[in-house]
């Protein structure tokens, strides 16, 4: 996996304009947040919805955030990223 740009969540934020202006066009978005994983879309879910749940308490966009394509995974769920990483 090459990346092509990594982000500091601590010293870039992204509030909810700025995560809406990346995740709008998205074709598919990952949330994993405590025990649950959805499947979002901007064109299915509209914009309250998806940031709703891509949003963290403090006003900014959850980390880890990743962007493959024009999919994105937003938040951190072990059992997922294993499945995810070997393609499954």
């Amino acid at each position: 996996m090459v990346l092509g740009e990594v982000v500091d969540a601590r010293t870039v934020r992204l509030d909810d304009a700025a995560a809406w202006e990346l995740l709008r066009q998205a074709a598919k978005i990952t949330v994993a947040k405590g025990k649950t994983v959805s499947t979002l879309t901007p064109q299915q879910d509209g914009k309250d919805a998806i940031l709703k749940q891509v949003m963290g308490p403090s006003g900014n966009l959850r980390a880890p955030t990743l962007q493959v394509g024009d999919a994105f995974v937003v938040g951190f769920h072990l059992d997922f990223y294993q499945q995810w990483l070997q393609g499954k």
